[in-house]
């Protein structure tokens, strides 16, 4: 009877204490894996960043562990303040600001880790209507461009002249607008022609304000148009976190490439609250077609120089960089090997 007893407590203590390691181990199972914050600057809110809203709005950075913030703020210089200030751990703007922080002798240089989109994203929009548009119809007219010194602008002179027109003999080029001010100039009657990103040039075209009459972006081939950058130091004080949120890009750019515009569009609708699913969808559509958004994030060299080009040809070059000295790609090969 005792040695019952004695094997019978024995079981009893043995079943106590596996019980509570499966219910403790239940209790940490239910404890929220913690998310490591990541505060992004982009520099205007566009759906020609579709992968990045496709990144968040299907939650692959929270899959990668990342809590990730996102701020517009409007213009390359203001959102390469926010980056080196430490107002933002990245920043999304034309991979030009990089150089431009570079040829000042920052200390903490800013690296092109991710790229985003590989094209102009930019379109010729017309006040009056034109059936048969052809380049030269731009002479002698109003031209609104973009702020001097950004990709949109270097852009538009790179096409322009590409077509033979000297943008600063050939029209009244106006180009000190505040970026954000540029479709309202032009909506109140400023200007001829003006150069727009979507969905502010579709949306232009449904209310009758203008007509998309080109695409800068066909005109001008690949270049590194708009990138994911971080300081040289937080890179790599930070190597795990930047590596996690180039993968949740790459797995957007794969989604994005594998799915229609009218999925894409609903994906990243909750970014555009007030614009018409029919216009998204359209935009969506024009982006993609044109092979705007980059199906990878690495910038290659080719793409590096042709941007270099660009901004020689506009007189806004303040010294060539090697590829290697303001671009990462390591870390975007590492994450598609994976």
């Amino acid at each position: 009877m005792k040695k019952w007893s004695k094997i019978s407590f024995s079981f009893l203590l043995i079943s106590i204490l596996m019980f509570s390691l499966i219910a403790c181990n239940k209790d940490t199972a239910k404890e929220p894996k913690k998310l490591e914050k990541v505060r992004i600057a982009e520099v205007t809110r566009s759906i020609f960043y579709a992968p990045q809203y496709v990144a968040l709005s299907k939650g692959f950075f929270k899959d990668e562990g990342l809590d990730v913030t996102l701020t517009t703020t409007p213009g390359g210089d203001k959102t390469m303040t926010a980056l080196i200030s430490g107002g933002a751990d990245v920043a999304l703007v034309g991979s030009e600001t990089s150089i431009y922080v570079y040829a000042q002798g920052a200390n903490d240089p800013v690296i092109n880790f991710a790229q985003l989109t590989q094209t102009d994203g930019t379109f010729l929009v017309s006040r009056e209507k034109i059936d048969n548009f052809s380049w030269d119809q731009l002479k002698g007219t109003t031209f609104l461009g973009q702020r001097k010194g950004g990709m949109p602008q270097m852009v538009g002179e790179f096409v322009l002249k590409k077509h033979g027109i000297d943008p600063h003999k050939d029209l009244n080029l106006i180009q000190n607008i505040d970026f954000a001010n540029i479709a309202n100039a032009f909506a109140s009657g400023s200007g001829e022609f003006v150069q727009l990103f979507e969905p502010t040039a579709s949306i232009f075209e449904k209310e009758g304000k203008g007509y998309i009459v080109a695409s800068f972006g066909k005109e001008s081939g690949h270049v590194p148009y708009t990138t994911f950058m971080a300081k040289q130091s937080y890179i790599k004080d930070n190597k795990d976190v930047i590596e996690k949120f180039t993968r949740a890009v790459y797995k957007a750019q794969q989604w994005v490439q594998s799915h229609s515009a009218e999925e894409i569009a609903k994906a990243v609708e909750p970014f555009f609250p007030d614009t018409n699913p029919e216009i998204m969808k359209t935009v969506v559509d024009r982006y993609k077609s044109q092979g705007s958004f980059a199906t990878n994030p690495i910038l290659d060299e080719e793409e590096w120089n042709n941007l270099q080009n660009i901004m020689k040809e506009a007189g806004e070059l303040p010294k060539e960089v090697k590829h290697d000295t303001l671009v990462n790609t390591e870390i975007a090969e590492q994450v598609m090997k994976k």
